[in-house]
């Protein structure tokens, strides 16, 4: 028996402004969007070109503070073919972008943006197989 990751969700403040920072900061495109007035929610589903996993942004009318992310959630990760140029349009974004880093000594494998909301996204260099 399979079970393919089909999506994962983040609960947002607001949704605009989480869309626009995955559509713009990785191309993400919106693949369906259903607004929930009796239950007070929005879904917007997201894609990355060419996968069928999504990342679901959940809504809530109602939510007044920002959510609490916690310390068991670390991150949700990309990658690049080109990771210096990535950074740097990141960067010029105005984006919170932490330094290239490497897990030992030699070329910088990653580094982390943070979206609206505070999620952390790991953008990992491609590398051969």
């Amino acid at each position: 028996m399979e079970y393919p990751m089909i999506h994962i969700c983040y609960r947002v403040m607001d949704l605009e402004a989480s869309e626009k920072f995955y559509q713009e900061a990785f191309g993400f495109e919106i693949s369906r969007k259903k607004d929930y007035p009796e239950g007070k929610f929005t879904l917007s589903y997201l894609k990355s070109a060419g996968l069928a996993f999504e990342l679901e942004l959940t809504y809530n009318y109602d939510q007044q503070e920002p959510y609490v992310i916690g310390n068991g959630y670390s991150h949700l990760a990309v990658s690049t073919d080109d990771l210096e140029a990535s950074h740097q349009r990141h960067t010029d974004m105005g984006l919170t972008v932490t330094p290239l880093k490497g897990l030992t000594e030699g070329k910088p494998r990653f580094y982390f943006v943070t979206d609206p909301d505070g999620y952390r996204v790991e953008v990992i260099r491609n590398t051969p197989s």
